[in-house]
């Protein structure tokens, strides 16, 4: 559909549009022809985002009332604006093509799967950690690197893991390992369950199966309990990487994996490259993207 279209944004803190959206999802009358996700605002300010809504005209006190219900506090300011003469469908879903990071193809369920890749379907309006992200792309570009130079893995972890994405890319690759997945937002859990089902992973305890939990970190006794782990996937912010980097090591097998991301190459970069060189581990390869460092990092065999 083209001519003239409206968009609203509603800018609020990364967890508010997550528990957004999916409150959307769970409404079985919506307005078809209002289209909405949620996006980083900009990529150094991973925590601020803005849910969209696109709308073929002018949106009335209906469409902003129905945007400012998804919200279960106080609904923030809703901006609207004229946009030029586009497809607004195209508009709507910029951002949320497929990607193609090392062996993995991601797309949303709108697209074809690719038939020479690993593919995973994540729904476009889960914006956090569909693979559109550098750090998420990276990180999948570097398990990739991880199989192809014969790291065995037979248990994993993936911290702050948001859709499960990265946690999939990785049984995918080692198909017979124990995976738990892990996020401090409670939305994510649904998150995770729902894109299992869509892309058949297994949920349960069991080798080949994920165990999902929501967690600070590693404080959780399931999440202790489950490790040691050989890799442990944490995508998430430079500060936390560095506090964490004790737990991570006391939660990692002997030459075990570490695969880190968030964090901007320079000086978060190296704060964190410090911390873990301090708590045990070596550098093994790294990948940048745009101004986004990922790390893969190797536990050092004690002497």
């Amino acid at each position: 559909m083209s001519g003239p279209s409206w968009k609203m944004s509603a800018f609020a803190p990364k967890p508010e549009v997550q528990a957004a959206l999916l409150v959307h999802d769970e409404i079985e009358e919506w307005d078809f022809d209002l289209v909405i996700a949620g996006r980083e605002v900009a990529e150094d300010r991973p925590l601020e985002w803005v849910l969209e809504a696109w709308y073929p005209r002018a949106p009335g006190d209906v469409q902003k009332q129905a945007l400012a219900g998804l919200f279960a506090d106080r609904a923030p300011e809703i901006e609207v604006e004229k946009l030029p003469d586009e497809d607004w469908l195209a508009l709507s879903q910029q951002g949320a093509e497929p990607i193609r990071a090392g062996l993995f193809h991601v797309h949303t369920p709108d697209f074809a799967s690719d038939p020479d890749a690993i593919n995973f379907i994540i729904p476009a309006a889960q914006a956090f950690g569909t693979g559109q992200h550098e750090t998420t792309a990276g990180c999948l570009e570097m398990l990739g690197a991880m199989k192809r130079r014969g790291v065995v893995v037979r248990n994993l972890a993936d911290i702050g893991t948001g859709t499960g994405l990265l946690g999939f890319g990785a049984m995918a690759l080692w198909p017979h390992a124990k995976a738990t997945a892990s996020d401090i937002d409670p939305v994510c859990a649904q998150v995770v369950e729902d894109n299992a089902a869509l892309n058949h992973i297994a949920l349960g305890a069991k080798a080949s199966q994920m165990t999902m939990v929501i967690a600070d970190g590693m404080d959780d006794p399931l999440l202790q309990m489950r490790g040691p782990y050989d890799l442990l996937i944490a995508n998430i912010l430079a500060g936390p990487l560095v506090e964490l980097a004790p737990d991570f090591a006391a939660s990692v097998s002997a030459k075990g994996q570490l695969l880190l991301a968030g964090l901007l190459a320079g000086d978060q970069e190296r704060a964190v490259r410090r911390a873990y060189r301090k708590a045990g581990f070596r550098m093994v390869q790294k990948i940048e993207r745009g101004d986004w460092a990922i790390l893969w990092l190797r536990r050092r065999a004690v002497i």
